[in-house]
């Protein structure tokens, strides 16, 4: 009995708030010397990074409407100069040891053309106002992976623990639902490569504006990824219903094989297990940067850097450049990646002694500006670089909001890399919302048979 008792006192702490929201004071930051989601209004003092002044909210002339093409608002920026193997030195205090790494590896190809920075982030007044609300309410249970009192907008603008920001990214503002392709590319080390095409519908229930947290019954997200080539995984279909609070109800998540024509539950998608048509290159938490729970991982703040990172992606996800084009030996072709100095939030995860996972530890940089993940370095159990990562963002401004156009993990110890996201020989991402009834999986099941 005396056991039972404990047991039940432990299970009641842990359903307890365990992160304090913030005071008024701290708050009232967001209205003058933080942006709305928690970044430094303020530039450099080099010059170097600009103040915000709102971001990019209205379309450019060469943006022709709703499903068209993103165009490059600042078609006349030239790189003001290029990071080398040669002069990485230099620079090596803004990257991360993956960029460096890269660097080394690579000294005859690979480089990064760094632009004027432009601080592009920009999203819908509602989500500044919930955001402000979040910031007085919003807490963290069940040992971090509990969302309590936060809708709509960032949960955490003015982070105090290291999993406060994850929380940021995985609830960030991508409207309030899409349909994008998310083509994906497992390059050998001889830049051979077959293409996956993955179709992808979203609903953010958390984003939906007008949103509570009563209203979402415990779901985030709703996931339909379908993939529709090669004709070996082509009708592979995985559903996920992302949870809030996960201590309550875990993530749950289906797949659909064509050669068994049922859905079933799948409890694997999620954490290490390796993602659908990545050749081994790519963990099922490393879709969209880092997804799901938490629970694995130690998480601390390091603290804020300026770093280089890839943004303002309009070039490499123009419809002129086929994947051939973009998928080079060894990395993407950097001639078309633009990078600039923004301020990063810097979080470590180190892998909890009583569980596991094949990353021992992973750091991240978070923009500023976007809570979006940037770059992330992942280490093995001896603390060597293992693979590494990065999104190519782009502010998608009749919107608005800010999305990764590409992503890659690269893999140092095989050769090998992974790269995610594009869709530049496809349709455009649009916002399209879909009502919850059409991910339930009785509904799916039905569109897979049919």
């Amino acid at each position: 009995m005396k056991s039972a008792s404990c047991i039940a006192l432990l299970m009641a702490f842990v359903a307890l708030p365990v992160l304090a929201k913030i005071s008024p004071e701290e708050a009232e930051k967001l209205k003058s010397g933080l942006t709305p989601v928690g970044a430094e209004r303020a530039g450099n003092k080099d010059g170097t990074i600009p103040a915000w002044d709102g971001g990019l909210s209205t379309a450019p002339a060469c943006f022709k409407g709703e499903g068209s093409r993103y165009c490059d608002p600042f078609p006349d920026d030239k790189p003001e100069f290029t990071i080398t193997a040669q002069n990485m030195a230099q620079y090596k205090a803004k990257l991360s040891e993956g960029q460096l790494a890269m660097l080394e590896k690579f000294p005859g190809t690979y480089k990064m053309n760094v632009y004027p920075t432009r601080r592009t982030a920009a999203y819908p007044q509602f989500y500044y106002d919930a955001t402000y609300k979040n910031a007085l309410e919003a807490e963290l249970g069940g040992n971090g992976e509990a969302l309590i009192n936060a809708i709509v907008g960032v949960p955490f603008p003015v982070p105090k623990s290291g999993v406060e920001p994850v929380w940021n990214h995985k609830v960030r503002y991508r409207g309030q639902g899409t349909r994008r392709w998310n083509n994906q590319a497992a390059v050998t080390a001889s830049g051979n490569y077959n293409l996956v095409k993955i179709r992808e519908d979203v609903t953010f229930t958390y984003s939906k504006q007008g949103a509570t947290p009563a209203s979402l019954d415990n779901v985030i997200i709703y996931f339909l990824q379908l993939v529709t080539a090669p004709p070996r995984l082509a009708g592979t279909i995985t559903l996920v219903h992302e949870t809030m609070d996960q201590v309550k109800e875990p993530r749950r998540a289906w797949q659909y094989n064509p050669g068994q024509r049922r859905l079933r539950r799948a409890p694997n998608v999620g954490y290490d297990n390796p993602g659908t048509g990545a050749d081994g290159l790519r963990t099922n938490d490393q879709t969209d940067t880092f997804n799901g729970a938490t629970d694995r991982y130690t998480w601390k703040i390091v603290g804020k850097k300026e770093m280089y990172i890839p943004y303002n992606a309009y070039v490499i996800h123009s419809d002129k450049y086929k994947y051939s084009d973009i998928i080079q030996k060894g990395h993407i072709d950097q001639n078309l990646a633009r990078y600039e100095l923004h301020r990063v939030w810097i979080v470590e995860g180190e892998v909890k002694p009583t569980t596991t996972h094949i990353y021992a530890k992973r750091r991240f940089y978070f923009d500023e500006d976007s809570w979006q993940i940037a770059l992330v370095d992942i280490y093995d159990r001896r603390g060597q670089l293992w693979r590494w990562q990065e999104a190519h963002v782009a502010q998608a401004y009749d919107k608005p909001y800010l999305a990764p156009v590409i992503e890659t993990i690269y893999d140092m110890q095989n050769n090998r890399y992974l790269v995610q996201a594009m869709n530049n020989e496809d349709e455009e991402s649009a916002e399209r919302v879909f009502e919850p009834s059409y991910f339930d999986p009785s509904n799916v099941q039905k569109q897979a048979t049919k």
